[in-house]
């Protein structure tokens, strides 16, 4: 009789954990990076942003998330150099004031040379100079893309890069030819944005994008 109810009840714990199984599947979440896509009449870039950089990334990240730069422009454009966007005064019918917007703050410098270059693609953050902000803090919200192949390595040190642009610099390239004030290099047409952020995998990121964090 021992026997027999032992079975039983060996048996009714088998028959629960697999019912138990059965209604709660292991589910497994595949982990996602964020990135930035910039669209463009001209087509659209695509910028990783550098997680040792991480006030500068997170207030990046929250700007986009707030669509703060939708509809800001580039506003300098410099041959064999940058092009440079993300003021918000931009966004007016008031040309002499581009440049001179942003944030009510700016984001201490995370200046590393060693790690992160003004390579080609490098986004680097604008800022006042030297002689009004030794500390060279960034502005808020002003960015700058590196165009030569050969990066500008006279910036290495003064301004903060925090992230690359990994997809799309032929971009960069169609908007930096566009015809342009010559005395402050500003675009005669608008050059405007739609800034977003995008969640993909690592496997995404290297099929769409060929980048490997």
């Amino acid at each position: 009789m021992k026997n027999i109810l032992a079975i039983l009840i060996t048996g009714l714990f088998i028959f629960n954990s697999c019912k138990k199984s059965e209604e709660q599947p292991v589910t497994t979440t595949v982990p996602t990076e964020k990135i930035i896509e910039i669209k463009t009449s001209f087509g659209n870039m695509y910028m990783w942003l550098n997680k040792e950089t991480p006030l500068h990334r997170a207030n990046f990240l929250a700007l986009a998330d707030t669509n703060y730069f939708d509809n800001s422009t580039f506003h300098r454009c410099v041959a064999n150099f940058v092009i440079q966007g993300g003021d918000p005064n931009s966004k007016d019918a008031n040309i002499s004031n581009d440049g001179s917007g942003g944030p009510p703050w700016t984001i201490p410098a995370e200046i590393d040379s060693a790690k992160f270059k003004h390579v080609y693609g490098a986004v680097g953050a604008a800022r006042t100079a030297n002689s009004v902000n030794p500390l060279r803090a960034s502005n808020g919200s002003q960015f700058y893309i590196v165009l030569p192949t050969a990066g500008t390595p006279s910036l290495n040190g003064e301004y903060t890069v925090f992230g690359k642009i990994i997809k799309g610099m032929d971009v960069a390239a169609i908007i930096v030819k566009q015809p342009q004030n010559a005395s402050n290099n500003r675009p005669l047409t608008d050059i405007k944005m739609d800034v977003n952020v995008l969640e993909k995998t690592l496997q995404q990121l290297k099929d769409e994008y060929n980048f490997v964090p």
